[in-house]
């Protein structure tokens, strides 16, 4: 079922068990109340019939006693008859002469009344219908003298809920029909915009991802569900920039050392050759295939630091780590005329993959060599404290410009031609470097000026 049709039916099915809840619980209160009332009032004629004087043995009237308690009581007496018995319970003096014999003096009746007790009591009548009686004692000196009844018929209360419960057993559906309808219509009308964001989302590819859902304004749940749907096709599209950049950025790379590889070739081929000249294309071809391989490797290392650590996660010794990349720091530094050294190292221990963690560092070591002039130098620190340990490789190198800094950890990106081809760089070890310390739970920054080096800072936290 759609989303309105179960709106619709749970809230059909609640307002049906509110409503049938409040319907037993107002017929038993009805019930209850035409009880109460019935009794009250038969209580008044007994106590009406005691201080008429009729069960006192009075002159007796020369109308019907029946006609007297009517004119006293008025609506009162309607429905009601009457006997006056002895403390025996043999009938005497005067009743009401209709249906007297219908109220019969029951065992417990009689016994409560010898105890001064008055007993109300339910019977079925000769007739259809039940009788409600009240057995009353009447207590002179000290004694029993008499007993009054006094009786009902129930049938105009029964009659009358039977009709209350007619009335609900009719209105009930109909209420909730009725309500199901309109919960049916208010569904629809506040689901119509999430059918709107439906039938936009559809429209919305890969190819266009610049349509975005409709805000109607009324910041409520749609609103900011439309908000967080325009937010995630707003990733969704510098995603796919971003990729579309990279396959394209890669496809450029590749391209460069296959056509220097396949333009090797054919010239070669074009004649006959020495020796010797075969053997410098060869080597030259050789270079651009290590360079196509170095190419391939960086791409997957990328994508898998991208995807996060493969390897399990151990705890990290990063003073020993730091000393191996010093050691090759050291290496490139005087092939290169760049003084390196180690400004602070400290113990530190973090979670995570040795060698990706290796390779992040050792890439910000080539690159602030790389880029560093001869004579200027490369400086590495390790630092913890705060719960996190703090790599820093500084250089003198050539700097960078601070409003393109964030652009130097995208792949492929070369700043100027400083940052060239000709460093033999392929434009990926920074961006491998962010991807590896990323997945590792921390940052990769950068502060640097032109001319005036630049310091690049691991933070990981510690174990």
């Amino acid at each position: 079922m759609s989303v309105r049709t179960r709106l619709t039916v749970w809230y059909s099915v609640i307002l049906l068990a509110i409503v049938m809840t409040i319907g037993v619980l107002s017929y038993s209160w009805l019930r209850w109340s035409l009880a109460r009332d019935l009794d009250a009032s038969l209580l008044t004629v007994a106590q009406v019939i005691h201080d008429t004087g009729y069960s006192r043995g009075a002159p007796p009237d020369e109308r019907d006693p029946e006609a007297v308690l009517r004119e006293l009581l008025g609506p009162e007496f309607y429905d009601k008859f009457f006997q006056l018995l002895d403390p025996e319970g043999r009938p005497h003096g005067s009743t009401s002469g209709r249906r007297a014999d219908e109220l019969p003096l029951s065992a417990g009746a009689r016994a409560n009344a010898a105890r001064g007790q008055t007993t109300l009591e339910t019977f079925q009548g000769t007739g259809p219908d039940a009788i409600r009686v009240l057995t009353m004692p009447i207590v002179r000196d000290g004694r029993v003298a008499e007993i009054v009844q006094v009786g009902m018929s129930l049938r105009r209360a029964r009659a009358e809920l039977a009709r209350y419960l007619e009335t609900l057993v009719l209105l009930i559906p109909v209420g909730v029909g009725l309500a199901a309808l309109a919960g049916a219509l208010i569904a629809r009308a506040a689901l119509r915009p999430v059918d709107e964001m439906t039938r936009t989302a559809r429209r919305i590819t890969a190819e266009d991802l610049r349509r975005r859902v409709e805000h109607r304004g009324s910041d409520d749940e749609l609103d900011r569900l439309a908000e967080t749907l325009n937010d995630m096709l707003a990733r969704l599209e510098d995603a796919f920039t971003q990729t579309r950049r990279f396959a394209a950025d890669a496809a450029h790379e590749l391209r460069t050392p296959l056509t220097v590889l396949k333009g090797g070739i054919e010239v070669a081929l074009r004649a006959a050759r020495s020796p010797e000249e075969y053997r410098d294309v060869l080597v030259s071809s050789l270079e651009e295939v290590e360079r196509l391989i170095r190419l391939a490797e960086d791409l997957l290392l990328l994508s898998r630091s991208i995807a996060g650590p493969g390897a399990p996660r151990v705890p990290v010794e990063l003073e020993p780590l730091l000393l191996e990349v010093f050691d090759v720091g050291v290496r490139l530094g005087r092939s290169a005329g760049v003084s390196v050294r180690i400004d602070d190292a400290g113990p530190a221990t973090v979670h995570g993959d040795a060698m990706a963690l290796r390779r992040a560092v050792l890439n910000l070591m080539e690159n602030a060599v790389k880029y560093t002039a001869p004579g200027g130098k490369v400086e590495l620190s390790l630092l913890s404290g705060d719960h996190v340990a703090t790599i820093t490789v500084a250089d003198t190198g050539v700097g960078i410009d601070p409003a393109e800094a964030a652009r130097i950890f995208e792949p492929f990106v070369r700043l100027d031609a400083a940052r060239g081809r000709a460093t033999g760089g392929s434009g990926l070890g920074l961006a491998i470097a962010r991807s590896i310390v990323i997945a590792h739970g921390g940052t990769l920054t950068v502060d640097s000026r032109p001319g005036a080096g630049s310091r690049f800072t691991i933070s990981l936290p510690l174990a």
